[in-house]
């Protein structure tokens, strides 16, 4: 996949889309969002002082295939328990088959970035 012509888009970019491929690669710690459009990707590019990953998954990839997408909503929380720093980054798809929520978490010593981009790579 071509990175360099990724430009990155909001969550609410992905509604009215029709995913013909969701993707869950646990080895980079990536989804990926296939739409005619385009690839959607969700991820985050580490550095040497953090850890962002895919915590959790519920609900199944495969209700966000073909059917529009009527719900892209994010909302992020800090993690009072962390040991310096620590954020969930919730994202909610749903299409009229189900509802889809994604957990992200990012650990750092406080100077890294722990959130979750989302960047379109156009075709």
């Amino acid at each position: 996949m071509s990175y360099n012509r990724m430009k990155w888009v909001k969550m609410r970019d992905m509604l009215g889309k029709v995913f013909t491929v969701v993707h869950n690669d646990t080895e980079e710690d990536e989804i990926r969002f296939v739409c005619d459009e385009g690839t959607f990707v969700m991820y985050h590019s580490q550095d040497c002082c953090e850890h962002v990953y895919v915590e959790s998954i519920i609900g199944d990839l495969n209700d966000l295939i073909g059917s529009p997408i009527l719900v892209a909503e994010e909302s992020v929380n800090d993690d009072p328990k962390a040991d310096e720093s620590g954020t969930w980054t919730f994202y909610k798809l749903a299409t009229v088959k189900g509802w889809v929520d994604i957990r992200w978490y990012g650990s750092s010593n406080g100077y890294y970035s722990e959130s979750v981009e989302i960047g379109f790579i156009p075709k």
